[in-house]
Parts: structure tokens; C-alpha cells; sequence
């Protein structure tokens, strides 16, 4: 078996996807696959496009300089019922893609979504994410031309002794038995609760919205975390110690922010032991000193990333800005990144 490492693709987007392209699956939609890059592109391997013969499209695979050319072949995909192999060469003035300035080079397979090749297996992906599992997504790549019918994809679910599928998880390209397959590795949205429903965690749920996260909101008081307030979200009206430990380890990431002393200390002390990957906290040292001592914690109790004072020294105080400091830290930390310029790593 030969296998050739690529960068993972972004699990939330393909969620929101599927989601939007289910109730109408069985129309004749077309999948866009990025098979291969090489230098620099706007997405990495295993991003996915949907197109509709009726022209609507779902996800994207480039900044939006491919798309155009991208639906006139999957009209054609639609019509032949074969599949197609493209190139876009970044680096040949001559290309389509020339315009778009990154100077890579980008493969992507379109092959037409029918019930003889069982849709692609998309409609197992979404029913695995949706209850939350993690594992591959398998889809055999095969040369242009080829019958959209004779093309295979399915979902495995990660094993309990495979590596964890995370947000680094690598997509491969695998060459086995006479057979090339792109396995891109899925896992649900990343999910972050945020304990505190007052106003200014309105921008932290709209932010973390935007970029595919789940949002919790937990408030047990009365006046706080109102569903006007926080459109999506899922609202929890429970104290944090009462509510299910499976639930509260399914987090991610946990916001705390209820500006009150001793629920502040309660939710610490509920979460603390459980494997999340980053908690924040609201509010300066002397406060984060007094939550601690509430708690009867320190802070070499903790395994995860506990940041306190919560975010980034982004400057700003606003709400905005607060939201802004805290969402990349945490963004920064479930990617296991460093705070750097991107003239360091985008070469």
C-alpha cells in the first residue's frame, strides 16, 4: 500500500453542506472532489462541492475564481454520466486558474450523485456526523471518462484502536489493490459552550457560527441566555453541575462568562476534570485568583489549555473585540497552532 500525505479538509463546512443538499439528494446533483495540490491553493485536499443542474452550488473549492468554469462541467458531468478529471494551473498564464495569483496547481473529480453509485455514500456521511461520529470518508478516484456508475464512496467509522480523528487529521491518498482512494477524515463540527448568556457573548455565538461551530449557551438565570438573543444556538437552562457529564465532555471548548463569582467557580469546578481541549475565563487575574480559590482549584490542575484572562492581547474592549481575542486563541489552541505571521508558513 503506498500512501501520499495532503493537509485535512475542513469537517464543519461539509456538515452545513450535506445538510442543505439532503432534502433534494436525489436530483441530479454533481460532487467536486480536490483530489491533489501542489504548492499553494485556496483549499487543501478532500474540500467538496455540490452542484445543481438549476445552477445553485453548495461549499466552495476555490476563492471563487473556478466556480464558473466548475458548473459548466458538471452540466456536463449531468449529461454524460461520466467522470471528469480536471487541471487548473496557477503557474500557466494560459490556464483558467492563472488569475488566481497562488501559483499552485489543483486536481478535482466531479462525478455525477445517482442511485447506481448509491449517491457516493454522502448520505451515510451526514447521518454519521449528525450522531457524531468520527472516522473516514473513502471515495475511489478513477480516470476520466469512467462511468459514474462504476465509481464507489463510503463512510468507516475510526475504530477504538485507530489513531484520534482530529482537526489535523491528514487527508491520504491511497493506492491499494489496483486502486486509488482519497480518505478524508470527519469528524462532527467543533462544538463550544459558552457559560454566560449575557449580551456580550452574543458576538462570541455569531463569530463561532459563522465558521460552522456548534454553539451552547448555558444560564441557569432566568434573565440570561434568551433564545431571541442567541438564534441557532442550542440553550441550556440548567445549572452547570446538574447537567450531563456525557454532554459536557462532548465540548470542545468551554467559554465562561456569567460575571458571577460563584457560578463562575461551580462551572470550573464541573469542568475542570473533563477532556476538553480549552477553557477560558472571563475577567482579570486578581478574579480569576478568587474563582480558583471558590473552586479549590489551582491552576496546575489543569491538563487542557485554561486561559485566564481569557483571549489574545488583540487590543479593543468591546464586545467584538473580546469575542475576536477569545475565538482565536481557541481556534489557534483545537488547531494545535502557534501564533504567527502567515509570511512564515504560507511560503
Amino acid at each position: 500500500m503506498r500512501l501520499h500525505m495532503m493537509d485535512s479538509s475542513m469537517v464543519q463546512h461539509l456538515v452545513d453542506l450535506l445538510d442543505t443538499w439532503l432534502p433534494s439528494y436525489q436530483e441530479d446533483w454533481v460532487l467536486a472532489v480536490l483530489t491533489q495540490v501542489e504548492g499553494s491553493s485556496y483549499r487543501k485536499p478532500g474540500a467538496i462541492m455540490l452542484f445543481h443542474p438549476m445552477g445553485k452550488s453548495l461549499g466552495m473549492l476555490s476563492g471563487g475564481c473556478l466556480e464558473a468554469d466548475l458548473r459548466r462541467h458538471a452540466q456536463r458531468a449531468i449529461q454524460t454520466q461520466q467522470v471528469i478529471q480536471l487541471t487548473y494551473d496557477a503557474t500557466d498564464e494560459s490556464d483558467t486558474s492563472y488569475q488566481l495569483g497562488c501559483g499552485g496547481i489543483v486536481n478535482i473529480m466531479m462525478v455525477s450523485l445517482n442511485k447506481a453509485n448509491n449517491y457516493l455514500g454522502l448520505v451515510s456521511v451526514h447521518d454519521a456526523l449528525m450522531r457524531g461520529d468520527r472516522g473516514i470518508y473513502q471515495l475511489e478516484i478513477v480516470a476520466d471518462g469512467v462511468s459514474s456508475h462504476q465509481i464507489s464512496g463510503h463512510f468507516v467509522e475510526a475504530s477504538s484502536d485507530a489513531a484520534p480523528i482530529t482537526l489535523n487529521t491528514k487527508t491520504l491518498k491511497v493506492t491499494e489493490q489496483h486502486k486509488t482512494l482519497l480518505q478524508i477524515p470527519l469528524r462532527p463540527p467543533v462544538h463550544i459552550g459558552i457559560f454566560g448568556g449575557g449580551l456580550d457573548a452574543k458576538p462570541i455565538a455569531q463569530m463561532a457560527q459563522t465558521m460552522g461551530w456548534k454553539v451552547t449557551i448555558f444560564d441557569e438565570r432566568t434573565a440570561y441566555a434568551r433564545t431571541y438573543d442567541f438564534p441557532g444556538c442550542h440553550i441550556m437552562k440548567h445549572p452547570t453541575p446538574s447537567i450531563s457529564t456525557d454532554l459536557l465532555s462532548g465540548l470542545d471548548a468551554a467559554f465562561i462568562m456569567s460575571h458571577n463569582l460563584q457560578i463562575d467557580a461551580k462551572t470550573l469546578k464541573t469542568l475542570q476534570p473533563l477532556p476538553l481541549a480549552y477553557i477560558s475565563l472571563l475577567g482579570p487575574v486578581h478574579r480569576r485568583d478568587k474563582v480558583l480559590d471558590m473552586a479549590e482549584l489551582s491552576l496546575k490542575d489543569f491538563s487542557c489549555y485554561f486561559s485566564a484572562p481569557a483571549g489574545l492581547a488583540l487590543g479593543g474592549e468591546l464586545p467584538g473585540s473580546v469575542a475576536l481575542s477569545i475565538l482565536s486563541q481557541c481556534h489557534g489552541v483545537l488547531y494545535n497552532s502557534k501564533l504567527t505571521s502567515l509570511d512564515s508558513v504560507m511560503l
